[in-house]
């Protein structure tokens, strides 16, 4: 048994437990919240027998595609504000980061 662990963003999320759900799988939906842009993400616990591992992760590579998005740079919290110009920059979203964990005993109640 397997278990797969991955974080999408929210944007993704309804779409892949969906998805996930069609194929046939079980999943477990968690909202989480990222570091980098602060924004929502949601993790998704999904429990696979080993031979199907690679059917869920085809799954999320299907529905969780980057994209460019544009932002503006912070304001920064100290220091002199008068002197400081934001900007946008366009960066990388979406995808997904996965893990697949081995899990030598579960319990089913």
């Amino acid at each position: 048994m397997k278990l797969v662990i991955a974080m999408v963003q929210d944007d993704d999320a309804m779409d892949l437990v969906d998805a996930i759900t069609e194929a046939g799988f079980r999943v477990t939906k968690l909202a989480t919240t990222g570091g980098f842009l602060k924004s929502g993400n949601t993790t998704l616990m999904i429990g696979v027998e080993a031979d199907k591992v690679q059917k869920v992760i085809d799954v999320v590579e299907d529905v969780c595609k980057t994209r460019k998005q544009i932002i503006t740079t912070p304001t920064p919290i100290t220091g002199n504000v008068d002197m400081f110009m934001s900007y946008p920059i366009e960066i990388e979203v979406g995808g997904a980061t996965i893990f697949v964990i081995d899990v030598d005993q579960f319990i089913k109640i």
